[in-house]
């Protein structure tokens, strides 16, 4: 009976030795094509366990076409850029990250060969050869979604980005300007501009929002101010209005009283007529650029008496109205909707920096306690 067993042919698959001296498993796919495992066994019974697990994926539903995962990671990235519901500068900086950090070190490898490993490598040496942390972040996080869709195509078994925390990163601590230093760059500033330093800290408003108000986004009666959309300017330089990142960037803001002269004063003298017409226009007439900005920017914080060195950005008065707004009171959800965000991450930065409000409220704890105390003595 022994000899016998020994001469059946296997029901599934076959061996066969090379003249290397190695084994090769093949089998037939269900898709009626012959197959061959990737590699050349040691032992013949290496080759029959390799056929047994086989077996039993085609039995579980779950074998996937190893052909299927050889198209290359650039390839098929390309089609998934294109094949997203992405906003122009979106899609525009996911390009910039993959043809930058990926395609030139994983680019040309099929996506079935493209292991946990690799990838562990591959974010090492982008940080040894200093791309900034926060890149390499932004690069993993875009891989990470990648595969994802991979593996829900049935392209590859399991997704190779498994790097704990390696899509976080945070970001260094951002300056934050004192109130008299908000208003001394609102001075200093080309006059046209003072209204967008004190929307920048008072509204929370980014700088392609800022660009992107008209008229019509101001209400003066109300004091209250409607984001709808922003300005996204791209690597060529072409600006488009564009809705805001999140459907939580499209939001009403309402203004302090105290604005309501400088509101009026550049509505007078600086927007453009009519509904539509934008607030913000440079002295040609044109939309404000990120890039000519900076340089008013900067000649206005060195106006001021602000030192360079200290690293203020616009964005940071952003920041800046932010933290005044936590240390305000404002609770965690009224936070994320006035700096139009739809996680708690952001907002939860805030909150996180109201020290000053932390110990006036231990402060007040301590007299409760205190009293209580006064009143057990009693």
């Amino acid at each position: 009976m022994g000899g016998n067993a020994k001469g059946r042919k296997r029901r599934f698959g076959s061996v066969r030795k090379l003249p290397s001296g190695k084994f090769q498993a093949r089998y037939t796919g269900p898709d009626g094509l012959p197959r061959k495992a990737p590699a050349s066994f040691d032992t013949k019974r290496a080759a029959e366990q390799w056929l047994v697990e086989t077996e039993a994926e085609l039995l579980r539903g779950e074998w996937l076409d190893p052909d299927a995962g050889r198209v290359t990671l650039t390839e098929y990235a390309e089609g998934w850029v294109k094949d997203r519901d992405l906003k122009a500068r979106t899609r525009e900086e996911y390009e910039r990250h993959l043809r930058l950090h990926v395609t030139p070190y994983l680019g040309t490898r099929p996506l079935n060969e493209i292991t946990a490993p690799r990838i562990r490598s591959w974010r090492t040496a982008r940080l040894d050869d200093g791309v900034g942390k926060s890149t390499v972040a932004k690069t993993y996080r875009i891989l990470h979604a990648i595969f994802t869709t991979a593996v829900d195509d049935d392209l590859i078994r399991r997704n190779p980005c498994r790097i704990k925390g390696a899509g976080h990163d945070k970001a260094d601590e951002r300056p934050t300007a004192t109130l008299q230093q908000v208003f001394a760059i609102a001075e200093a500033i080309q006059p046209r501009y003072r209204l967008m330093v004190l929307l920048a800290a008072f509204a929370q408003l980014r700088f392609g929002e800022l660009v992107a108000l008209q008229r019509r986004n101001i209400d003066l009666d109300a004091m209250e101010l409607r984001v709808r959309r922003a300005t996204a300017e791209m690597e060529d330089g072409t600006q488009i209005d564009d809705d805001p990142k999140s459907e939580a960037g499209k939001r009403p803001i309402s203004l302090p009283n105290g604005l309501r002269a400088d509101i009026e004063s550049h509505l007078k003298n600086y927007a453009q007529p009519g509904a539509r017409g934008r607030l913000f226009l440079g002295p040609q007439g044109g939309i404000p650029r990120r890039r000519n900005f900076n340089r008013i920017w900067h000649k206005a914080l060195k106006d001021a008496g602000i030192p360079p060195d200290t690293g203020l950005h616009l964005h940071d008065l952003r920041h800046t109205g932010s933290t005044w707004s936590a240390q305000s009171g404002a609770t965690l959800k009224e936070l994320m909707a006035r700096i139009g965000h739809s996680s708690t991450r952001a907002a939860m930065i805030y909150q996180h920096a109201t020290r000053d409000r932390d110990h006036t409220i231990a402060a007040a704890l301590d007299a409760l306690i205190e009293e209580a105390r006064s009143t057990v003595a009693a």
